[in-house]
């Protein structure tokens, strides 16, 4: 199983560990409920080195995978953006970071970054891979800001990317997270890294795992690849069909036009549970004549109340019931996110 660089820093600050798309990675250190709060409330950290990351300089590449379209943006500033197949089928969601003309990140998800680094480079790209040799981290959280421009000179703004440095080593920094806080995310070396780590702990960020990674990125209505989406949804599906921009070609772009505009076989769907049931991934769902599946659900800390997504079909806008422990609870649907900050 692989491990983060971090390892061992984890293993010193008492993590619990499982097993999360083939790496041993943190899922507490305190408490789930703690880490979530700290993170509400002040600011935490996380590591995320088993997120893919690699470079190109072929931004035509880019343009010819991606559903989203560059020229929406600029250099300096990140995109999301998603991959699809032939059929426009979700193979993934990525990030692109954007430092100069002809330096490109790209960073896809950890269970999928073999096969889309293989894509890149069969289109010709020459990438080069930055998980073997870098750590990343993501804080975040409301002081997140000042916490960051105290160590790295810079308070990131959302979606922007700072190149910088620490104790005299890069630093690459993006106004991004996966929480819905504010705060940034950062890749170095390893050892600037654990540098970052021990400041962090002198001004009282908090570690945290994967376990409360999940309860707020479902509080804030992000998806998670994989779970909430695949290869069988399209964006009109899932909900994300604000990250296709078909005014250039892509991939999938044909199949994508003559779905588009015409009423989805299937729609993510968002719902509250009163009190502390929670619908689990797999539970089932109905409203009306439609019927699905959860597909994320937990205990909300924030909002303490049961919060799922899952799909219904045919789509419908009526208050679904999820079964539980073989009794069907009445749900309220609901807008994402489900936290507005």
């Amino acid at each position: 199983m692989a491990q983060s660089p971090l390892h061992d820093v984890h293993r010193r600050l008492g993590a619990r560990f499982v097993d999360f798309g083939g790496w041993e990675m943190p899922v507490q250190y305190s408490s789930v409920l703690a880490e979530h709060r700290a993170v509400r409330e002040s600011v935490g950290w996380f590591d995320v080195s088993h997120l893919g990351r690699f470079s190109l300089q072929e931004r035509a590449v880019i343009d010819r995978l991606l559903s989203n379209n560059l020229d929406l943006i600029e250099p300096g500033r990140t995109q999301y953006t998603l991959l699809l197949n032939e059929s426009a089928g979700i193979e993934d969601d990525l990030l692109v970071w954007w430092w100069d003309p002809d330096d490109l990140w790209v960073l896809p998800n950890a269970s999928t970054y073999e096969s889309v680094l293989a894509r890149f480079t069969n289109q010709g790209a020459n990438c080069e891979d930055l998980r073997a040799k870098t750590a990343m981290l993501a804080i975040q959280g409301p002081e997140t800001p000042g916490v960051i421009d105290q160590l790295l000179g810079v308070s990131p703004k959302r979606f922007r990317t700072y190149p910088t440095e620490y104790d005299g080593s890069p630093v690459w920094l993006a106004g991004t997270g996966y929480t819905g806080e504010r705060g940034g995310e950062v890749v170095t070396d390893p050892a600037t890294a654990e540098k970052l780590i021990a400041a962090l702990a002198e001004i009282g960020a908090a570690p945290c795992g994967l376990g409360c990674r999940d309860t707020l990125r479902l509080e804030a209505g992000l998806l998670l690849a994989g779970q909430d989406f695949d290869p069988s949804t399209n964006p009109a599906e899932a909900g994300l069909s604000w990250a296709v921009n078909s005014d250039h070609d892509f991939v999938g772009r044909g199949a994508w036009m003559s779905i588009s505009d015409a009423e989805p076989a299937k729609r993510l769907s968002a719902f509250r549970l009163d009190g502390r049931k929670i619908p689990r991934p797999g539970y089932r769902l109905r409203a009306g004549e439609s019927k699905g599946t959860v597909t994320s659900g937990n205990f909300s800390p924030t909002l303490e109340n049961g919060i799922g997504l899952g799909y219904l079909a045919p789509p419908t806008s009526a208050d679904p019931e999820v079964e539980i422990r073989g009794t069907w609870e009445q749900a309220k649907a609901v807008e994402l996110p489900f936290l507005k900050r």
